[in-house]
């Protein structure tokens, strides 16, 4: 029975490209399946990025048989076997949000993904280059990888595309930051659609539709997904937000009191961390309003 790697979901229909030799055969035509109605069942929804195999029925169609074992399972946006989630935040139009940047790191850090943060429209920052400097180290002394783009003087996309290579990534971030024309930057003649920002509003119209794996070359591909404004933490338990501000776990295992939650509690090692500027003032900042937004939603619940 043929494999092959759901690269777009679309009205019940699933697009398969055969996998061959280890890879996507992207040269192929995808192959339009409908699910088998044991998933239905189940309550199991194949997901764009699964690894399947199918059986083909009349007309060149075919049916979604099984689903091959994931690696990782994003819930929003609704993708599998992710390996790369690409975070962009523009430098300006709109300017940088801090406050967005963290809520996504922690869900991607809850789902154990590795991430790239990368920093747009560096054109449109050129009279202030000592801020976006000043992200970038505060988040790679954190521990993650950060790359700073320009789509439109081309700077930094040959490094982006050769980091996507092999695997599969999400690209995901604020609405309006260039999403789509750094992908038309890295892979000419896709073509992506673009938004124009509003100024007044300061955030572009969201111009992705639906979840859809787009080849790059080199055996990778991207799934450019729609642009969220907000996120809710409703699959995170408030205990586990700790844990996904990577710098604060090796002070928080020092805590004098076990479920420290490094808000209050005496003997806090976070708390003492943050004192010493080891934390970043900014990032504390945050942990504060996102476990307080946690707290609230779970009494509401």
């Amino acid at each position: 029975m043929p494999e092959g790697v759901i690269t777009k979901a679309l009205s019940g229909y699933y697009y398969v490209k055969p996998y061959r030799g280890g890879s996507i055969a992207s040269e192929e035509e995808a192959v339009q399946c409908r699910a088998r109605g044991i998933f239905k069942k189940k309550g199991v929804s194949p997901l764009v990025g699964d690894r399947v195999t199918y059986v083909l029925t009349e007309n060149g169609e075919g049916m979604v048989n099984e689903i091959l074992p994931r690696i990782s399972e994003l819930i929003r946006p609704p993708v599998a076997n992710v390996s790369l989630a690409v975070l962009l935040f523009s430098v300006r139009e709109p300017d940088m949000n801090l406050n967005l940047l963290d809520k996504f790191l922690v869900h991607i850090e809850h789902s154990g993904i590795d991430t790239l943060i990368v920093l747009t429209k560096l054109d449109l920052a050129e009279d202030d280059q000592e801020a976006t400097n000043q992200v970038k180290e505060l988040y790679e002394r954190i521990g993650y990888e950060v790359m700073v783009t320009s789509s439109m003087t081309g700077s930094g996309s040959d490094e982006l595309r050769k980091r996507l290579g092999g695997k599969i990534s999400v690209f995901s971030g604020q609405s309006g930051v260039g999403k789509s024309t750094l992908l038309n930057r890295i892979v000419p003649g896709l073509l992506l659609e673009t938004g124009e920002i509003s100024l007044r509003l300061g955030r572009g119209r969201h111009t992705t539709r639906h979840v859809e794996l787009m080849d790059i070359g080199e055996n990778g591909f991207v799934a450019d997904t729609p642009g969220f404004s907000q996120l809710d933490f409703l699959e995170l338990g408030v205990e586990e937000l700790s844990t996904c501000f990577r710098e604060f776990v090796p002070y928080s295992e020092n805590c004098k009191f076990r479920g420290c939650s490094h808000l209050h509690e005496p003997g806090c090692r976070v708390i003492e961390a943050l004192e010493a500027g080891v934390i970043a003032e900014s990032r504390y900042a945050h942990y504060k309003l996102f476990f307080n937004e946690m707290k609230d939603k779970k009494r509401r619940y």
